[in-house]
This record gives structure tokens, C-alpha cells and sequence, in this order.
């Protein structure tokens, strides 16, 4: 399996060069084989590089980094896939994260309030 070091000088320069990578460049600058990033990408779905028309990956910086992120994480300190999945969806900033349910009724007093004051605005007495 893939445990080898991760984030090394190297790997972080040679990521900054393009803009974009194909999975066989991918998986030489992260260790990983290519299945493990495609298997990845079907378990996170934050972890979704764009597509040529060719249906080739074109992964960003960005998404080397999270790949080398979630590496990190497995193989280093000993995550499982749905540890990582529920330790993900927690972090800050995350897309999935949902809102509380304070946070939802804030927002519903406060669009009734800018509604009812479009109304008095709007009203020509």
C-alpha cells in the first residue's frame, strides 16, 4: 500500500508548476496509485477533479494538496475511510456542513422582517 512520506519540498515545488495534472502525474507526486485516487474520489465527494472531453482528470493544486491531506491522515495517523469521511464534513468550510437550527430560524425572522419592510417602502401612503 501507499505509506510512504508525504508533502515532502519535492512534491510541494513540482505541484506549484502547473495548472493542471493527469492521474498518472497525480499519483507520482503523491505515491499513490491510481486506483486509490480514483476509489477516493467515489468515497469524498469533495474530492472531485474536473474532466476533459476525453473524460481525462485534470486535478488542481488544490486538489493534490487535499489528496496529500487525506493521505496524511490515513496512513499516518491511522483513519479509517468513514473517520476521515465524518472528520472531513466537520471541519471548517466544508460544502456539506448544514446549518443550525438557531441559525435557520434567525435567517427566516430576519427575510420576514426585510419582506415587511419592502412592504412599508413600498407602500406610496
Amino acid at each position: 500500500m501507499a505509506t510512504g512520506a508525504s508533502g515532502s519540498a519535492e512534491t510541494s515545488a513540482a505541484v506549484g508548476e502547473k495548472l493542471f495534472y493527469k492521474i498518472g502525474e497525480v499519483s507520482r507526486l503523491t505515491g499513490l496509485p491510481a486506483y486509490v485516487l480514483r476509489f477516493w474520489e467515489s468515497e469524498f465527494g469533495f474530492l472531485s477533479p474536473q474532466k476533459t472531453r476525453g473524460r481525462q482528470r485534470k486535478y488542481t493544486p488544490k486538489d493534490i494538496e487535499t489528496l496529500l491531506q487525506i493521505k496524511r491522515m490515513r496512513y499516518e495517523k491511522g483513519y479509517t475511510i468513514e473517520g476521515l469521511k465524518r472528520r472531513w464534513h466537520t471541519r471548517e468550510g466544508t460544502q456539506e456542513r448544514r446549518p443550525s437550527r438557531a441559525t435557520v430560524d434567525v435567517v427566516r425572522r430576519v427575510k420576514h422582517e426585510v419582506q415587511e419592510m419592502l412592504k412599508v417602502l413600498g407602500d406610496p401612503k
